[in-house]
């Protein structure tokens, strides 16, 4: 899926529609980051500077301080697709952000969300 839209994609405009799914569904902002903090390593400080400059998702990716290693057990379907089975890995990750934010508005736990870790910290 070399070149798809979503890579040229601001991070800024797909963060407030997670924000926007949680909350609907009785869940908050700080969840939201949570799951993003867990899977790609950013601080607060980092995800409001990458909101801020407007990157976009394939750079916040590329950026991204550290992919959490446990990243390969999000598993399950998102947008019809197994984000599993999932070849392109800038693909693959922004379906794992997806999986996990889903799984927050669905109202799974924090630490089976986290996969078994329990904290936002790697």
């Amino acid at each position: 899926m070399a070149g798809h839209r979503i890579f040229s994609t601001s991070f800024a405009s797909i963060y407030p529609l997670y924000v926007t799914k949680v909350e609907r569904k009785g869940h908050t902002r700080e969840e939201v980051d949570t799951v993003i903090r867990w899977l790609t390593g950013y601080d607060d400080t980092g995800l409001a500077e990458v909101v801020a400059d407007g990157s976009d998702m394939e750079t916040f990716f590329a950026r991204a301080p550290r992919m959490n290693p446990d990243a390969s057990l999000i598993t399950g379907v998102i947008c019809g697709l197994r984000v599993e089975d999932v070849e392109d890995p800038l693909m693959q990750q922004i379906r794992w952000m997806d999986k996990l934010v889903d799984e927050v508005a669905r109202g799974k736990k924090m630490t089976s969300i986290l996969r078994g870790s329990g904290t936002a910290s790697v």
